[in-house]
């Protein structure tokens, strides 16, 4: 009987996050060990479908640089990165829109499918989703920045009881295909979405101190210090700065959490403790 009274009360303290967050949209930006390992594929997608079914609207932004990797090699395709981007040839941009697009996408829509969703995939050039131009750094050659968002479609199908799924190739006006940075791109469509959360999964567990300890809950102005300090260094800059875009744009809170916990996402959002680092707005 006990193990069933603590179902109830781990129930019971989910309700009122359930109750704050109904009707709202949940951008995820599904990247990292969560898309390596069977096991946490499948948790996210059962995550991402019970959020749906207490009435939260999720929208899933993926990357897949493990899988391009592993398709660029058996072709025989040379790739090298600046600054932590991945130079883009024509040749690559061929390779990694199919893997993108045609892989992991519809792998992802497969998987939430299987656990008793709807979800429909799409890429950044369907409906002029994400309109791209080519990064400042033209030795990047095929990377894009994002020029603009068009959430119509998100929200058509978020009204339509669908669970979107995009992957991040832009395109510009003249139908030219960029390879966008997914936590840019992730950032930019919770912008537009006016999105109350967006959920950053990660390979760290979150956002660390000096002293390598989780911080768990953090404000805008605290981590634009913890860059200029060195605190957070390497990779976690461009990730932290497309989120604080997002936090400084209008998208409530911010979450950068562990895809290497098993319902991380569940974890974070209902529960008391959490298990990553929320980032808000101001200096509080």
């Amino acid at each position: 009987m006990e193990k069933y009274i603590e179902k109830a009360k781990t129930l019971l303290e989910a309700l009122p996050y359930i109750q704050q967050f109904s009707g709202k949209t949940v951008v995820i930006k599904y990247g990292g060990s969560a898309m390596e390992d069977e096991k946490l594929k499948r948790s996210v997608a059962t995550d991402i479908v019970l959020l749906k079914f207490v009435g939260i609207n999720p929208v899933v932004v993926h990357g897949g640089g493990l899988e391009i990797n592993e398709w660029l090699d058996k072709l025989n395709i040379k790739s090298h990165f600046i600054d932590g981007q991945r130079v883009t040839t024509p040749e690559a941009m061929d390779v990694i829109e199919m893997v993108l697009t045609g892989r992991v996408n519809k792998s992802l829509v497969n998987l939430i499918n299987q656990a008793g969703g709807k979800a429909v995939g799409l890429s950044g050039k369907d409906a002029n989703l994400i309109l791209a131009q080519q990064h400042p750094n033209t030795e990047l050659g095929l990377v894009g920045k994002v020029k603009s968002i068009n959430p119509d479609i998100i929200n058509q199908l978020l009204n339509d009881g669908y669970i979107p799924v995009i992957s991040t190739v832009g395109v510009d006006e003249k139908g030219q295909v960029y390879n966008i940075n997914a936590d840019v791109a992730a950032g930019d469509i919770a912008i537009a979405l006016q999105a109350e959360k967006l959920i950053a999964l990660s390979n760290v567990s979150g956002i660390l101190d000096k002293d390598k300890q989780l911080i768990k809950q953090v404000s805008s102005l605290q981590i634009q210090t913890m860059i200029e300090n060195g605190t957070i260094t390497g990779g976690m800059i461009p990730k932290v700065e497309s989120l604080l875009r997002a936090i400084n744009s209008g998208v409530r809170n911010v979450h950068v959490i562990s895809g290497e916990t098993e319902h991380s996402i569940l974890l974070e959002l209902f529960t008391d403790f959490g298990i990553g680092t929320m980032i808000k707005a101001g200096s509080w």
